[in-house]
């Protein structure tokens, strides 16, 4: 049913006055479906016509966008999409920042450490003397990245176990919000044999000392680019210091779509919300800064790829990855990061007089306001 967007904030303001516990019935389940789709259809439309005005727009495979040199679109994206995975290792629990779209916001002191001298690979911990073993009867995977906070809290910890995987020619990329960075341990990271170096340069608001650390980061490792949710803040301190960044020489820019879990949901309460799929839920501006940096890229021929990391394309990620596990035709671990749909997301898109529905039509006998559901 393409529900109208009056008769959507309607049932909406009903749904987020239920307590959060009660289930709804199977005609008001079909409601809340309908409702997604009608903002996810208009969302899409929005975006469609973003992309007709992005010239040389390309593909990996029909599984992720982006503009740019093939050449430096990043390997651990490849792995991710294209290869057997990208196994995440864990080991510092700790951040020097804290910022309004982190997944852990407001719980940085409760975060469990890993354990002393141990990492957590493929959720099971290991010492760096199991590595051999590991590296010996695991199926070893196209990439890996070391994730979890800021591992620059303690990066000397991470050279032994980079410089294992180097040896087993095995791509790595590492997270950071660089502001921890010096010449001394990106020199000592590049030693290593780490691969690809991804700042989070929205963190710091585009500082200069990370751009500058940036730069230095370029001199020791192969790939070094940015990667960071796209907000209207970084928009905003991006397009300031362009030219500034874009001379450090980086290889490519990861935009990822920002998406939105219990944690960090309430900093953005009275934004426009949308969910892709009944999974991610995300602020409907942040892949349209996306589209709007990846136009700008082509039109002024920036040297670096510009990637589109959106919601769609975690989606593509999850099934590669269950595929070459072996798993069902279908399967993924794409998911609603929220145990219960949190309604009251959703009233301020439903709102918002500017955003409007593509089509509409009353509602069935049965689906109206006032009448009994069964």
């Amino acid at each position: 049913m393409k529900i109208s967007k009056k008769d959507a904030l309607c049932w909406f303001e009903f749904f987020a006055m239920l307590p959060q516990d009660q289930e709804l019935m199977v005609r008001q389940q079909e409601l809340v479906y309908a409702v997604f789709a009608q903002i996810e259809t208009a969302v899409n439309a929005r975006r469609a016509a973003l992309r007709a005005q992005i010239p040389e727009l390309k593909t990996l495979e029909n599984r992720t966008y982006y503009v740019g040199d093939p050449e430096k679109f990043p390997q651990g994206c490849r792995s991710c999409l294209l290869g057997t995975g990208l196994t995440a290792i864990r080991k510092t629990n700790r951040c020097n920042l804290k910022c309004p779209f982190c997944y852990n916001y407001g719980e940085m002191d409760r975060i469990a450490p890993v354990g002393e001298g141990m990492w957590e690979i493929g959720g099971t911990k290991f010492y760096e003397t199991d590595l051999d073993l590991l590296l010996s009867v695991g199926k070893r995977p196209t990439g890996i990245s070391y994730v979890y906070l800021e591992p620059f809290m303690e990066i000397e910890k991470y050279y032994g176990i980079i410089a294992q995987f180097a040896k087993a020619q095995i791509h790595q990329h590492l997270y950071t919000n660089g502001t921890l960075c010096t010449q001394q341990n990106l020199q000592a990271l590049g030693e290593a044999g780490l691969d690809e170096l991804r700042f989070n340069l929205g963190a710091s608001g585009c500082a200069d000392r990370v751009i500058e650390n940036i730069a230095l980061a370029k001199r020791y490792i192969p790939a070094v680019g940015i990667e960071t949710p796209m907000t209207p803040e970084f928009y905003e301190q991006f397009e300031q210091k362009k030219q500034q960044i874009l001379d450090t020489g980086l290889d490519f820019i990861n935009c990822a779509e920002l998406h939105l879990n219990p944690n960090n949901i309430g900093n953005y309460a009275d934004e426009n919300l949308y969910i892709a799929r009944h999974g991610y839920i995300s602020p409907v501006w942040s892949r349209e800064i996306t589209l709007t940096l990846m136009r700008q890229a082509c039109q002024e021929n920036w040297p670096v790829v510009v990637h589109d990391c959106s919601n769609d394309t975690k989606f593509a990620r999850d099934l590669n990855l269950r595929a070459k596990e072996g798993g069902w035709f279908g399967a993924s671990g794409y998911a609603c990061e929220f145990d219960a749909v949190p309604y009251e997301a959703f009233l301020s898109i439903l709102r918002d007089d500017s955003f409007a529905f593509v089509q509409e039509e009353p509602l069935p006998p049965g689906y109206r306001p006032g009448e009994l559901l069964f």
